[in-house]
């Protein structure tokens, strides 16, 4: 999903101009000199012994945005994108536009409109981006790698068919001794595949892969003899 899609809302007969007057007030709030339209800049604001805080007006967010925006670093660290206030920004993308801003350094308005009673948000400010690490995601991610065998997904798979992650791997490796062997008791199996947790996995059976015949006797269900086939090699 590009960015132009996150905020496709526009205000009805609203135009770019209307969100100078409420960030002029906000900013002059802050004893700050407001001028627009300077260099090409919507916004540029200067208080003494400052850099200046230059605010593109925009009416939504798409790349285009974020790259003029990106642009105007050069002239200052301190750059916003205003856009409308609405709803929208109550989405589920709300927390990755938030951390793609805070990542390229650019700070986020809102203003409800170029009206009496107008306000302007600060969502988010400029500043340098710090981003917290994970050292349990990171294990995750390395458990994976290297227990994956060799590289049976291509990178821009289409996640909705599956992905041959190192679990189902293993799985496979059961149903195939499954499909070879007919229903076997889960100690056999485990001894064969020296996989200790084949029992676990069987009982388990995420994928729907097998069906206990009897105490601790697995087969592979109609669904395992189906779907297996397509993914061995």
């Amino acid at each position: 999903m590009g960015l132009s899609s996150l905020f496709p809302y526009r205000e009805r007969g609203m135009k770019e101009v209307d969100l100078y007057s409420p960030v002029k007030r906000f900013l002059e709030s802050q004893d700050y000199e407001v001028k627009g339209e300077i260099q090409d800049c919507d916004v540029v604001a200067v208080r003494p012994g400052e850099t200046p805080v230059i605010v593109e007006l925009k009416l939504s967010l798409n790349l285009e945005v974020v790259l003029q925006a990106v642009e105007r670093l050069s002239l200052s660290p301190t750059v916003y994108v205003c856009i409308p206030n609405t709803s929208r920004l109550l989405t589920r993308r709300r927390r990755q536009i938030f951390k793609l801003f805070k990542m390229l350094g650019l700070g986020l308005l809102v203003a409800n409109g170029n009206r009496a009673d107008s306000f302007v948000s600060v969502l988010v400010d400029p500043g340098v981006y710090r981003p917290r690490q994970s050292t349990q995601r990171r294990g995750r991610l390395l458990g994976e790698f290297s227990r994956r065998v060799g590289d049976p997904a291509c990178g821009g798979k289409d996640k909705r068919t599956g992905v041959m992650t190192a679990y189902r791997q293993r799985v496979l490796a059961i149903a195939r001794f499954l499909q070879n062997e007919g229903p076997t008791r889960a100690a056999i199996v485990a001894a064969a595949l020296a996989e200790p947790k084949a029992r676990e996995m069987m009982y388990r059976d995420v994928y729907g892969w097998f069906d206990r015949t009897a105490v601790g006797v697995y087969d592979l269900s109609p669904r395992g003899k189906q779907e297996v086939p397509r993914w061995l090699p």
